[in-house]
């Protein structure tokens, strides 16, 4: 019997490979991965400095740990150079492995600013365990970092910083932070609470220039203002990785297309997790990948099951200013309404009959998410 193969051991694969488990404790399993398989949530990678938390305190189980725990054969530094769908193989370096299904968990990379200059090298972001070993390595002696992007990493990044003790500068090109996922009125408390826990902002701002200066780097805004930073990190976003499936000739759009299903346009090919574009949707969050985790592990257990998103808000890991916000699916008619402003903000997206379809909670107006969620419409029915 060909076993499940399963490429990438981040949340995604290691959640799957554990809800299978549940449902299936024989069949074979193969997961493939290009690094060392070490299990690790990536959700806590921007808010572990102030917490004193190395890159080995946040691993939990090693790879050989993890292959025992769900009966499977995980392959480390393994990176799969193709996948061919019709032959129902991949080829690792120079082993070729069959499958009988195949499941993409191949996460997201970090967009890389477009930038110019002598130190655009040294320009560093966080997407895994060793990225946040590097960083936390290379700011043991740094007073001031200069993040760019002030969407949902930045800011978290930003709070852990700074209630760590470092100066922080935050370069944003939109008018108030978390533009993509607040309302103005909840981004102004956020953009407030972080300036009194000492970061700088730079709003309606690029940078295109990062060098080497005396004391540090230099980084050159498009209006000609300099900030000296001793680090500079990049955090404007996430981007799917679709190269491996595109070569295969599965469809991309955004992220690696699926059905309810997860399956893609290749039989016996599925996806999940930050590099899966599930009806549209592109959700690189926690609950999203557990709603996917649970489906699909049903349905490679022989029970199709479609994928459900009820309301899930998501938490900006922020304590300085605590959000939850429930964001409004595209094409929604309605509009953003202040509620109310004491002890935070909370700003409801309602329809023309006052039916609640968002919602954006700040400060202790956050406490409220659950009673409100119930009262949302399902993402994705």
């Amino acid at each position: 019997m060909e076993p499940i193969v399963i490429i990438g051991s981040g949340l995604a694969g290691y959640t799957l490979a554990r809800e299978l488990r549940k449902l299936d404790k024989s069949v074979p399993l193969v997961i493939i991965t290009a690094d060392d398989g070490r299990y690790y949530s990536k959700p806590l990678l921007s808010n572990a400095l102030a917490q004193g938390k190395t890159a080995d305190q946040l691993a939990g189980a090693l790879a050989p740990a993890m292959a025992e725990q769900i009966n499977a054969e995980v392959l480390v530094y393994s990176r799969v150079e193709e996948i061919d769908p019709v032959a129902c193989n991949v080829r690792v370096a120079q082993r070729v492995i069959a499958y009988s299904k195949l499941v993409l968990a191949l996460g997201a990379d970090p967009v890389r600013p477009q930038l110019t200059g002598d130190a655009v090298e040294s320009v560093m972001s966080v997407n895994d365990l060793t990225d946040y070993a590097r960083f936390r390595e290379r700011i043991i002696d740094a007073k001031h970092i200069t993040i760019l992007g002030g969407g949902l990493i930045g800011c978290e990044f930003a709070n852990d910083l700074s209630h760590a003790g470092h100066q922080v500068d935050i370069v944003h090109p939109a008018p108030h932070p978390l533009d993509r996922l607040l309302p103005e009125a909840a981004a102004q408390d956020l953009q407030r609470a972080l300036a009194e826990a000492g970061v700088t902002w730079h709003l309606g701002h690029t940078a295109t220039a990062v060098s080497h200066a005396a004391a540090g780097y230099a980084v050159t805004l498009n209006d000609g203002t300099v900030i000296t930073a001793d680090a500079v990190l990049a955090a404007i976003g996430l981007r799917p990785r679709v190269l491996l499936a595109q070569a295969a000739g599965i469809r991309t759009a955004r992220g690696i297309q699926v059905n309810r299903l997860l399956e893609t346009s290749a039989a016996g090919v599925y996806a999940l997790g930050d590099c899966a574009e599930v009806a549209g949707h592109v959700l690189p969050y926690v609950l999203p990948l557990m709603a996917q985790a649970r489906v699909l592990a049903a349905t490679l257990a022989g029970t199709p099951t479609e994928v459900v998103y009820p309301a899930m808000p998501v938490i900006v890991k922020t304590p300085a200013c605590p959000i939850a916000v429930a964001t409004v699916a595209e094409g929604m008619a309605g509009s953003w309404q202040v509620s109310c402003v004491e002890d935070g903000v909370c700003v409801l997206f309602q329809d023309g009959q006052q039916g609640l379809l968002g919602f954006a909670l700040t400060g202790k107006q956050a406490g409220q998410r659950q009673t409100l969620a119930k009262q949302l419409p399902p993402l994705l029915l």
